[in-house]
C-alpha cells in the first residue's frame, strides 16, 4: 500500500510537470506525454527511489534521477514525436531539471515514511 501511494504521488507530479513542459511548451500530444510519464515513473521509482536512494544521500539520488530523466525523456521523445534532436534535447533538459526539483522533495517524503526500504545501508537521513 505504501508503494502504491508513493507511485501515485510520483505519477501525478510527473504527469503535471511533463504535460506542462512537453505538452504545453513543446506541443507533444497528451498520449505521448502519458506514455513517457508511465515509463519514466516506473524506471525512476525502481532505480532512483528503491535502489539508489537507500544506499546514498538524497542529493545523489536526485542527481541520478536528473540524468535518468533526461535520457529517458529525450530518447522516448525522439521515438514518439517529430521534434528535431535539438528541440527534444531542450525539452528533455527543462523537464529533467523541473522533475529533479520535485524528486528532491519526493525523496524527503519517502525517507520520512520509510517506504519499502527495510534495512538501510546508511545510518542517518540526509535530506
Amino acid at each position: 500500500m505504501q508503494h502504491g501511494k508513493a507511485l501515485a504521488i510520483k505519477g501525478v507530479m510527473s504527469l503535471v510537470v511533463l504535460y506542462l513542459v512537453l505538452g504545453v511548451g513543446f506541443g507533444i500530444t497528451f498520449g505521448n506525454v502519458l506514455l513517457i510519464t508511465l515509463i519514466l515513473g516506473v524506471l525512476s521509482y525502481l532505480l532512483g527511489d528503491v535502489f539508489i536512494l537507500p544506499k546514498t544521500t538524497n542529493m545523489m539520488a536526485t542527481m541520478a534521477d536528473l540524468g535518468m530523466a533526461f535520457v529517458i525523456i529525450w530518447l522516448l521523445g525522439m521515438a514518439f514525436t517529430s521534434l528535431s534532436v535539438g528541440s527534444m534535447a531542450l525539452a528533455a533538459v527543462i523537464a529533467a531539471i523541473v522533475m529533479a526539483l520535485g524528486e528532491y522533495f519526493f525523496h524527503i517524503y519517502i525517507l520520512k515514511k520509510d517506504i519499502g526500504f527495510g534495512n538501510r545501508y546508511r545510518t542517518s537521513h540526509n535530506y
